[in-house]
């Protein structure tokens, strides 16, 4: 009876072990996977979720994440849609745990240029929102005329006008870097 006693109490510290390496395991496997999580996987599983970012200029932008590209994101707000660089972003309220990573890499979105080259080609009125460290956190109205690899013209217009030649007051160069977000015109 003494001896039963003695296995029982053997194997029930053999099963107390290996029930905690494996758990152990598991929990390694789970920091590594976490590891490997890109800030564009939480955000392709946080689509269609409410979202509050804290950007670089100062800005507080509630809203409805939307795509989510190359190093930017698409955010609605009631009827306005911000594009926002990433880079420009301090921080994300409201992502869930969930991550999802691309569908292809051949099927990615593309990067922030080829989106402000179809706002170009579109001529749609924009507001720029400069990062405090460009300009103060500026804004500038005006349609995106030419996009450069890392850079874009914007010809200013004043809130409201249309672009066209006599309406121009400037024309400025914007780097990408310097982008906190970017907005439809109206309802500013």
């Amino acid at each position: 009876m003494r001896w039963d006693s003695l296995f029982d109490d053997l194997e029930a510290q053999f099963s107390a072990e290996r029930a905690l390496e494996a758990e152990s395991e598991i929990t390694e496997r789970a920091r590594m996977e976490l590891a490997g999580i890109e800030l564009g996987d939480r955000l392709r599983g946080a689509a269609g979720s409410g979202l509050k970012l804290f950007l670089a200029d100062g800005n507080i932008i509630h809203g409805v994440l939307g795509r989510v590209g190359a190093g930017w994101l698409v955010l609605s707000e009631g009827s306005r849609q911000w594009l926002v660089p990433l880079a420009a972003v301090l921080t994300f309220q409201g992502l869930g745990r969930l991550a999802l990573k691309p569908v292809s890499t051949v099927r990615q979105l593309p990067g922030i240029a080829s989106v402000l080259r179809a706002l170009a080609r579109d001529r749609s009125a924009v507001v720029v929102h400069l990062s405090t460290r460009a300009g103060g956190g500026a804004k500038v109205n005006g349609v995106i005329d030419r996009v450069g690899r890392d850079h874009f013209d914007i010809a200013v217009v004043r809130d409201g006008e249309v672009r066209r030649a006599g309406n121009v007051a400037s024309v400025m160069t914007v780097p990408f870097s310097a982008v906190a977000a970017l907005c439809s015109a109206g309802g500013e």
